[in-house]
């Protein structure tokens, strides 16, 4: 997420003019989409980052599910 960010923010400065930007190529911001569309597309698939967020945000859901019905079954609270 923090490439998006930045590759946004490297052409809004671009499309501005502002600075040092003004002169940079358009093949640096090309770079970095390409760059960026293959870590989301291809590595982080191959490392398996995108699964191990979805397999923590589950887990978490079945300890809390867990938890209400123990305190359920055994009125604690």
């Amino acid at each position: 997420m923090f490439a998006i960010i930045v590759l946004f923010l490297l052409l809004v400065l671009k499309l501005a003019e502002i600075s040092i930007f003004a002169n940079m190529s358009w093949w640096w911001w090309v770079g970095g989409v390409f760059i960026t569309f293959l870590w989301f597309e291809i590595f982080e698939r191959m490392f398996g980052l995108d699964k191990r967020k979805d397999h923590a945000h589950f887990e978490k859901m079945q300890k809390e599910r867990v938890k209400r019905a123990f305190e359920k079954k055994t009125g604690r609270r």
